[in-house]
């Protein structure tokens, strides 16, 4: 694949009014989600949920991609078509998620390091074979007391550039997801100070690796108050805030940005990004990539019974059809219990 098929593709996924549907929760936290509605966490309950997501209908009209997990990238559709293949031909693109998790990073206490690497290369290759054509890599950057240090946010902003070269020389195109999380007790505005030096290094870093920026695709948190801060900031103030920040720091290279979610809720996480996409003359696709904010009510209908199929499409259906519209700035607050 050259450089123009890495644009075709990353230019596929941050296409107008679609988002990207994140499917690639781990097993263990797959489980957690399970256990808080009473749903048993065996292969074929975690193949049976992927599989009423992906084949909800008409949901490619909304959907542009789906990131997957090592066990759902290998498992069937109930009429036995290997769900990459099922996706490809629906013209959603199939991605993977291809980091090991956040491990504690040695001799700084409360920060983590995104382990992964080592083999990632032949692995990157064995996705690619299965039908995979972009990956997902999460750095995880927290706010507290002295933290993030300079450290860890250069540790991170390394090795997410690492991944992302990898991926591209395998002909697959990297979602590089820095996400600064929103627990914690911080105002927007400790939350824009570290993501402004989160995303500068990330960037520099990229540069530094020779990422071709429009082959890639951005997944970064949202400008936002902590959960348990006593002042949250407006729709208006999160909105603000995220597009300027984004401005300083990405190249208007880069095809488009796809937002995490980051533990908002639906209607938060949908109204943020309709605020953002009222902004004129953005350089790049503003869209989301979500996985809570998208299935949470979904997984509440179904609670691992098939006859709950059908209401639990209809969910899904109705949270990818709000963030679509959300795409072009046309969400508004309300229209969630129209839907329903």
């Amino acid at each position: 694949m050259s450089n123009s098929d890495l644009e075709r593709v990353a230019a596929a996924m941050v296409a107008k009014n679609k988002g990207i549907l994140a499917a690639d929760e781990s097993n263990a936290t797959c489980t957690k989600k399970f256990e808080k509605f009473g749903i048993e966490s065996t292969e074929e309950n975690r193949r049976a949920y992927r599989d009423l997501l992906f084949t909800t209908p008409d949901v490619a009209q909304w959907i542009s991609g789906v990131i997957l997990y090592d066990e759902t990238i290998h498992q069937k559709t109930g009429a036995g078509v290997a769900f990459p293949d099922y996706l490809s031909a629906l013209g959603i693109v199939p991605g993977i998620k291809v980091d090991t998790g956040a491990k504690a990073l040695a001799h700084f206490a409360h920060e983590t390091i995104t382990e992964g690497l080592d083999g990632l290369r032949e692995r990157l290759a064995d996705y690619y074979k299965l039908g995979a054509r972009f990956a997902k890599w999460r750095a995880v950057i927290d706010i507290g007391a002295g933290i993030p240090t300079r450290f860890a946010i250069e540790a991170n902003a390394h090795a997410l550039a690492r991944y992302a070269a990898l991926c591209q020389e395998q002909n697959i195109v990297p979602i590089v997801e820095p996400e600064v999380l929103m627990d914690g007790a911080h105002t927007i505005e400790r939350c824009e100070e570290v993501t402004d030096a989160v995303l500068g290094e990330v960037f520099a870093q990229l540069q530094r690796h020779r990422i071709h920026l429009e082959g890639m695709v951005l997944k970064p948190n949202m400008v936002i108050s902590g959960k348990k801060c006593p002042t949250q900031a407006s729709p208006e103030q999160v909105a603000a805030a995220t597009v300027r920040t984004l401005k300083r720091h990405v190249p208007s290279a880069v095809p488009g940005i796809a937002f995490l979610s980051g533990g908002q809720s639906p209607t938060e996480a949908a109204l943020h990004l309709s605020l953002m996409n009222r902004v004129a003359a953005l350089p790049w696709q503003l869209t989301f990539s979500y996985g809570r904010a998208l299935q949470d009510a979904a997984i509440a209908s179904w609670l691992g019974k098939a006859a709950n199929v059908p209401a639990a499409q209809r969910q899904f259906h109705k949270w990818a059809h709000l963030n679509g519209l959300a795409r072009s700035g046309a969400f508004q607050s309300g229209m969630e219990q129209q839907a329903a």
